[in-house]
């Protein structure tokens, strides 16, 4: 039984931990010190709902309506593309980066963009729904596989949100912001391709 928490759970961890849409809007909640518990409580709850989904087996029903991952492909590359011009943004205008420089944004947005990132994201249906899903119906305690995938992702959004908040001090300055922002732009572009080619 340890064995199948333990696998679900470095399953979980290796398919997270990749830096992607969802993990930047987490890290850049973080270091703007913003709603950081709302957004980490958002994401584990989120993944701990569509981790549940497929190890329930709805992920083979989802697999089988290649329209609506073409949809949902989609749908995800426009909302990616368009966040990746409003972070490209932000990096070239200084004056909009450091934390203190702009008003702090309404939870509800925030929590409105957080549940964007997650479920317009095919990625996460793959990750989570098919992969996991797929991978926990071959265990004999699926659903302890499962209790380990979604500990492993409530450690690691704590991890983010908490780890991004003790370093914001450190990270103020306006050139870090106009570097992250770039990054995170650069990022969301590249998925945002990526689902379109795939």
């Amino acid at each position: 039984m340890l064995t199948s928490v333990l696998a679900g759970f470095s399953l979980s961890v290796a398919l997270i931990v990749a830096i992607g849409a969802q993990n930047a809007f987490v890290l850049r909640q973080g270091l703007r010190r913003e709603h950081v518990v709302p957004v980490v409580v958002t994401c584990a709850v989120s993944d701990a709902l569509l981790i549940s989904i497929g190890i329930a087996g709805v992920g083979s029903v989802v697999a089988g309506r290649p329209a609506l991952l073409t949809a949902l492909r989609w749908g995800g590359a426009a909302f990616l593309a368009g966040y990746a011009v409003l972070a490209a943004r932000r990096a070239l205008r200084p004056g909009t980066l450091a934390p203190t420089e702009r008003p702090p944004s309404r939870l509800g947005a925030t929590l409105l963009t957080c549940l964007a990132f997650t479920y317009l994201n095919p990625h996460v249906y793959l990750d989570t729904v098919l992969l996991l899903g797929g991978i926990a119906q071959q265990h004999a305690h699926r659903w302890l596989f499962g209790i380990g995938a979604m500990a492993a992702s409530v450690v690691w959004f704590a991890a983010l949100g908490a780890g991004a908040y003790r370093l914001a001090p450190l990270l103020a300055r306006p050139v870090v912001w106009r570097v992250l922002d770039g990054t995170i732009a650069l990022v969301m572009a590249v998925v945002a391709a990526l689902l379109l080619l795939g």
